[in-house]
C-alpha cells in the first residue's frame, strides 16, 4: 500500500462505493475510467486515489497511451527485429541501420502518429500539433529531422457535408503547412483519400524521420547508470498550462461533435518557431553530452504531459521519479495540481541528466539560447530526480498527491476484445454495360480519389535542408540524400487504401504493405523498414476488433511475404501507432484504415528513377499480372458508385520477386522511368506517366490492350480470360478490366538498346512482364485494340480532369 502525506489531499471514493455512484462520481471528476478500471485501480494502491493519481491513471490507462486492446494482437503479429533494426517499437520512434559511411554507421529514426480527433474539431491547430509532436519524438532520438510525411483521409467534400469537409482539409493542410515550414523540415510526401465514412472523423496521420549517427542514438528511458549515480530530471520549453488537459482520454473515445466546442480545449496550441529555437539549443545539449562521455534520457511530452513522459522513463529502465510540481514553471497561478502533471503543453522536453550536468545543461538554454527571452516563460528548470525504487511520486504545495508503481501505471490494463467477423459485402458482376473506355478514363482520372494532389503538395516546402532529390509529385515516393558528399539515399512513402478496408481487412493491409513497397521500389531503393498508423473504430465493437486483427495479420504477413530483398528476414515494421474510437456517437465509424510508410534505401541516389516518360521510341512493359477483381477499384467507384466486390489478392511472392528485379533494373541504369499500378490500374498509371513527362517536351504512348493480358495466364483470378470471351460486350467489359485492374504490378520505360538486359534481369527474378507499347515524342496517350475502336487523347484532355478533379472539388 501506498502512502499519501497530507490529509488535505483530495481522493477519489472508490472503495466501498456502489457502482451509480462511482460512475456519477467519475463523471463529476470528469474521469472516463469503466467501473472495472477504476475498482483496479483502487485495489492496486491499496486505497483510494487521489484525485491527481486519479487524472494520471485515466490518462496512462487511455487506449492512446497503454494499447489496452491492441498490445497483445500487435505482438503476435508483427515482425519488429531484424539485423538492421537498432532500435524496434517501445521508444519515442524507431530505428535502422541505413549505410556506414568513412567507418561511421549512420542510421534512420523514424515515428509514425495520429492526431484524428484533434484535426477534426480544431483544424489548423489539431494537424500543427500532430507534426510538432512527431518531430518531437525523433529529435528525442538524437536524430536531426530531415522530413516529414501526412497520410490524411477527409469526408466527402461533394456530400451532405462537404461544406465542413472542405473547412476541415483547408485547416488541416494549412495547419501542416504553416508548423513545418516554419520548423524548416521538409515535406517528403504522402497520400490523400475522400470518403463519407471521413465526414465525422477525419484521419491526420503523421510521419518524420531523422538522420542519427548509431554512436549519437540518445534513449527514451532513464540510463541504467542512474542506478549509481545521481540524475535529475529536467523539463524544457513552454510554460506549463491548461492546453491539451485530457487529450489522451479525448483521443480514446467515440467523438461527439455535440461537445466539440468542450473538447478544443484538449486540442494542444503549437508554437513552430519556439521549437526550431528548441531543436538548436538541443543539439549544444547533445553536444555537451557527448564530449562529456555522460549517458542521459530524453523524451518528448506529448500525450499525458509530464506523467506520461516521466513514468514511462522510468518504467522503461525498473527505476522511479520523485517530482515536485511546485517546481514546474507554470503560465498562470493557481493551476491544479493535475493539471500541470497531466498537460499537454506543445514545446516541452523531459531530460534525465547527471546531477553535475545540470547547471551547464539549464546554462544554455536560459543563458546561452535565452529560451525565457524568446517565449514568456519558457526554459528549463529540475522539477525532480530519479529514485532506486521503481516508483512514481509526485509532490505538490508539500504534499504527496501520487505514490505509485510505475508499472502499474504503464502497463496496468489490458483487454482480450471480443473479435466477429462481419457478414460478407462483396458484390459480384457490378461493372455496368455499354461503357465507353475513353469516357471512362477521363472520368477516372478526374475522380476526387485519383486526381492530382498537387493542391494539397503545392503549399509544402519541399526543399529546406538542401537534401531533397525527388520531390512530391515527381515519383512514386519521396527521395533525399541525407548524408553531406555520401552517394546513399533515402526513399518513403506511405499507402493504405480505405476502400479494401471495406471489402477485406486483411487485404487492407496486405495492399498497404504491398503498395509502400511498390513505391520505394519504383524509384530504385529496396525497403529497410515499416511503420504503421492503424485507425479504425470501436473496438468494443466485436466486428471492428475483427477489422482491426485481420488488418494486423495483413500487415504481419506481407511484411514476412515480402521481406527485405534477397534475405530471409521479413521487413521489420519498426514502430507505429494504434488509433481506435474514430466514430461518431451516432455509430458511424470510419472504413477501416490501416497506412503503412516504408522506408528505403538507395546505395547510389544518382540513379534514382522518376515516373515521367522521358523520350519517345522506348519500350514500356508491364510488371505483374492483371486481376479479374476489380472490388475496392477507382472505376468502379466511378461507374457503378459502389466498389464493395470482391479485391485483388496480394500475391506475397510476386510483389517479393517484382521488388529485387526493379531495383536490380534501377542500380543497373536500365530504367527510364518506373511507376507502379494501384489507383485506376495501367489505364491511370500510364496516363500519370505521360502528364510527369517535361513540360516543354512532353512524351506520350501508345498501350496495345491485347498485350496487358500477354499470356492465358496473365489476367489472375477465379475469372480468366476466358470467362470474358463469346460477346464483343464482353470482350468490351474484358479491356476494362484489363485496363483498370489494380492488382499491384509496374510500368517501366525502356531504351531499345537496354531491352536484353532488362529481359534478363526479369527472367532470372522470376517476373511475369508483358511488353505493352512505346513511347512517342510529342503526342498523347493512345490505346489501340480496344474492342469498339480505339482512342487517342491529348495530352490537354489527360490534363483538364486529372489537374482540376480534386481542386474543383474543394472549392
Amino acid at each position: 500500500m501506498s502512502a499519501v502525506t497530507a490529509p488535505s489531499v483530495s481522493v477519489i471514493r472508490v472503495l466501498g462505493v456502489k457502482d451509480d455512484e462511482l460512475l456519477r462520481r467519475l463523471a463529476h471528476a470528469g474521469l472516463s475510467f469503466t467501473i472495472g478500471e477504476a475498482r483496479r485501480v483502487a485495489a492496486l494502491l491499496g486505497r483510494d486515489p487521489t484525485v491527481v493519481e486519479g487524472n494520471i491513471f485515466n490518462t496512462m490507462w487511455s487506449e492512446h497511451c497503454s494499447y489496452k486492446s491492441s498490445r497483445e494482437v500487435l505482438g503476435e503479429y508483427l515482425p519488429t527485429e531484424g539485423t538492421g533494426v537498432v532500435l524496434g517499437p517501445g521508444e519515442d520512434a524507431g530505428i535502422v541501420r541505413l549505410a556506414t559511411v568513412n567507418g561511421k554507421s549512420y542510421c534512420i529514426a523514424i515515428a509514425h502518429e495520429s492526431h484524428n480527433h484533434p484535426s477534426q474539431v480544431v483544424p489548423n491547430e489539431g494537424a500543427a500539433t500532430g507534426i510538432g509532436g512527431i518531430v518531437r519524438d525523433v529529435y528525442c532520438m538524437g536524430a536531426d529531422v530531415v522530413g516529414v510525411l501526412d497520410p490524411l483521409r477527409f469526408g466527402d467534400p461533394m456530400g451532405e457535408n462537404g461544406e465542413r469537409t472542405r473547412e476541415i482539409v483547408h485547416g488541416v493542410v494549412e495547419g501542416i503547412w504553416q508548423y513545418a515550414n516554419a520548423l524548416g523540415v521538409p515535406n517528403l510526401g504522402g497520400d490523400v483519400y475522400f470518403d463519407s465514412s471521413f465526414d465525422e472523423n477525419c484521419l491526420v496521420n503523421v510521419v518524420a524521420l531523422g538522420l542519427v549517427a548509431e554512436d549519437e542514438i540518445v534513449r527514451s528511458r532513464i540510463p541504467l547508470e542512474a542506478k549509481d549515480s545521481d540524475y535529475d530530471v529536467i523539463l524544457v520549453g513552454k510554460p506549463t498550462d491548461p492546453s491539451g488537459f485530457g487529450g489522451a482520454t479525448f483521443a480514446s473515445r467515440i467523438l461527439d461533435e455535440e461537445r466539440a466546442l468542450d473538447d478544443k480545449y484538449a486540442v494542444q496550441v503549437p508554437d513552430p518557431f519556439l521549437k526550431r529555437m528548441l531543436a538548436v539549443a538541443t543539439r549544444e545539449v547533445l553536444k555537451l553530452v557527448r564530449d562529456s562521455g555522460a549517458v542521459i534520457g530524453f523524451k518528448d511530452l506529448g500525450a499525458g504531459g509530464i506523467a506520461c513522459a516521466t513514468s514511462e522513463l522510468g518504467a522503461a529502465a525498473g527505476l522511479g521519479v520523485r517530482i515536485d510540481l511546485s517546481r514546474v514553471i507554470v503560465a498562470e497561478s493557481n493551476l491544479p495540481a493535475e493539471v500541470i502533471a497531466c498537460s499537454e503543453t506543445q514545446e516541452r522536453y523531459c531530460l534525465v541528466v547527471p546531477r553535475e550536468l545540470s547547471p551547464e545543461v539549464l546554462r544554455i538554454y536560459n543563458e546561452v539560447f535565452e529560451l525565457p527571452e524568446i517565449c514568456h516563460g519558457s526554459g528549463a528548470s529540475v522539477i525532480g530526480e530519479v529514485i532506486q525504487e521503481a516508483r512514481f511520486v509526485l509532490e505538490y504545495a508539500g504534499a504527496t498527491v501520487c505514490d505509485a508503481s510505475t508499472e502499474q501505471i504503464t502497463t496496468g490494463v489490458c483487454y482480450k476484445r471480443e473479435s466477429r467477423g462481419r457478414e460478407p459485402v462483396c458484390k459480384e458482376d457490378v461493372l455496368p454495360d455499354g461503357l465507353d473506355p475513353r469516357a471512362v478514363l477521363l472520368d477516372v482520372l478526374g475522380s476526387v480519389n485519383v486526381a492530382s494532389r498537387e493542391h494539397v503538395y503545392r503549399h509544402y516546402e519541399c526543399e529546406v535542408k538542401g537534401c531533397a532529390i525527388v520531390r512530391p509529385g515527381e515519383a512514386d515516393a519521396g527521395v533525399i540524400a541525407p548524408i553531406p558528399g555520401a552517394a546513399v539515399g533515402v526513399a518513403v512513402a506511405c499507402d493504405g487504401n480505405p476502400f479494401y478496408g471495406a471489402v477485406d481487412s486483411y487485404q487492407a493491409g496486405a495492399v498497404a504493405v504491398a503498395e509502400s513497397v511498390r513505391n520505394v521500389a519504383a524509384v530504385g531503393a529496396h525497403p529497410i523498414a515499416l511503420t504503421d498508423c492503424l485507425n479504425f473504430g470501436n473496438p468494443e465493437v466485436p466486428e471492428v476488433f475483427h477489422d482491426f486483427v485481420e488488418a494486423v495479420r495483413g500487415i504481419g504477413d506481407a511484411a514476412r511475404g515480402i521481406g527485405l530483398k534477397d534475405s530471409g528476414e521479413p521487413i521489420p515494421v519498426i514502430s507505429g501507432n494504434v488509433s481506435f474510437y474514430n466514430q461518431s456517437s451516432g455509430g458511424s465509424a470510419i472504413l477501416p484504415s490501416p497506412i503503412v510508410c516504408c522506408v528505403g534505401r538507395l546505395v547510389d541516389v544518382s540513379r534514382h528513377v522518376t515516373m515521367g516518360f522521358k523520350s519517345g521510341g522506348n519500350s514500356i512493359y508491364l510488371l505483374g499480372r492483371r486481376s479479374a477483381k476489380l472490388g475496392a477499384s477507382a472505376v468502379l467507384r466511378t461507374v457503378a458508385g459502389d466498389a464493395t466486390a470482391s479485391v485483388p489478392e496480394v500475391d506475397f511472392d510476386d510483389e517479393r520477386h517484382m521488388m529485387a528485379a526493379v531495383t536490380d533494373i534501377a542500380e543497373s541504369g536500365l530504367a527510364a522511368s518506373c511507376h507502379d499500378i494501384s489507383d485506376g490500374g495501367v489505364a491511370v498509371a500510364v496516363a500519370e506517366m505521360v502528364l510527369t513527362s517535361p513540360e516543354d517536351s512532353r512524351v506520350g504512348a501508345r498501350i496495345s490492350v491485347p498485350r496487358l493480358d500477354g499470356s492465358p495466364a496473365a489476367l489472375a483470378g477465379e475469372t480468366g480470360p476466358s470467362g470474358f470471351a463469346g460477346t464483343r460486350e464482353s470482350e468490351a467489359k474484358r479491356d476494362l478490366v484489363l485496363l483498370f485492374s489494380e492488382a499491384g504490378g509496374y510500368l517501366l520505360e525502356v531504351a531499345p538498346d537496354d531491352e536484353d538486359r532488362l529481359l534478363n534481369v526479369l527472367e532470372d527474378r522470376g517476373v511475369w512482364y508483358s511488353r505493352v507499347g512505346t513511347t512517342v515524342a510529342g503526342v498523347g496517350l493512345s490505346f489501340t485494340g480496344i474492342a469498339g475502336g480505339d482512342f487517342t487523347l491529348s495530352v490537354e484532355e489527360l490534363a483538364r480532369p486529372w489537374t482540376d478533379g480534386a481542386t474543383e472539388a474543394m472549392r
